[in-house]
């Protein structure tokens, strides 16, 4: 019986990891997203545009990357700690992260933008005409997002005269590991989305939360994060569902229980923000010679 066990345990995981981390480089990707700085005068931050289906995560996500930055448990977002089929972000918000203490305050040179999420059918969730209007610029901060109707010319949240900072720079889904299969309709939206980042050629990637609630190996063991074999079908199958790449999706665990700094936390968290801020880069340096990055 005991074999048995240890056998069936044992198909749980690989052999060999299928992707390479070094858990002992989050002080080497720390200092690198620390001194980061766009080179394009233009642009004073690079901005990070979450969006992904309802209780996803995207809140917790920018939470868990002020922990990592500022090395200790920090809420610059509210994120709701229940789970529920209406999103709890309504408004178009930006988010900084501060950078050392004192005043006169100053912030990370990248900016977080969460949304309303997506829900089933054309009159509940954020439409993704809204996203669309987003990745231009062309959403006002503090915009309150309407299921029923998408931001219009007319509407007083509509920005007309988009700078080069209001754009989106990198285009991040965010995904939970634990969740059902993405329903067809949500997937039209995402697809929809990702056409109109195409057209702009805005870089495109996706987070994966939860990974620790949807594995028991990483639950036990954040380091099994890439021997699970149930965390890496997760992640084929949505690659092939939406079309991002696999070498653009990066699985985390978001901060929930814990109240002090873990390494292996913070290392799969500062892995995918190192990559955000190179695609983000690499769109924002092609922005010098192509006006409005188009």
């Amino acid at each position: 019986m005991e074999g048995r066990l240890v056998d069936k345990l044992n198909k749980l995981t690989l052999d060999q990891p299928w992707r390479a981390i070094f858990w002992g480089d989050k002080q080497r990707d720390l200092q690198y997203v620390q001194e980061y700085k766009p080179e394009n005068g233009n642009v004073s931050h690079l901005r990070v545009l979450l969006y992904g289906p309802v209780g996803a995560g995207k809140s917790s996500f920018i939470n868990s990357v002020s922990n990592v930055l500022r090395g200790r448990m920090t809420i610059p977002t509210l994120a709701s700690a229940t789970t529920s089929n209406t999103s709890f972000t309504r408004r178009y918000e930006t988010f900084k992260i501060r950078k050392g203490k004192g005043n006169p305050k100053t912030f990370y040179p990248f900016v977080f933008n969460d949304v309303m999420g997506l829900e089933e059918g054309s009159d509940s969730g954020v439409r993704a005409e809204d996203i669309k209007l987003a990745m231009k610029g062309g959403v006002r901060e503090g915009y309150k997002f309407n299921p029923l109707s998408p931001l219009s010319e007319r509407d007083p949240g509509y920005n007309p005269t988009p700078s080069p900072d209001d754009r989106v720079h990198i285009l991040v889904c965010v995904f939970s590991a634990n969740s059902a299969e993405i329903k067809g309709s949500v997937l039209q939206k995402m697809k929809a989305i990702r056409e109109t980042a195409s057209d702009l050629a805005i870089p495109q990637m996706a987070i994966v939360t939860n990974i620790d609630a949807a594995c028991a190996e990483i639950e036990k063991d954040l380091k099994n994060v890439y021997m699970s074999k149930h965390l890496k079908k997760k992640m084929t199958d949505f690659s092939s569902a939406v079309g991002i790449p696999m070498n653009c999706i990066c699985p985390v665990k978001n901060y929930s229980q814990e109240i002090q700094i873990n390494d292996e936390v913070d290392s799969l968290i500062v892995s995918a923000l190192r990559l955000i801020i190179d695609f983000g880069d690499d769109f924002i340096d092609n922005m010098q010679t192509s006006p409005a990055g188009q």
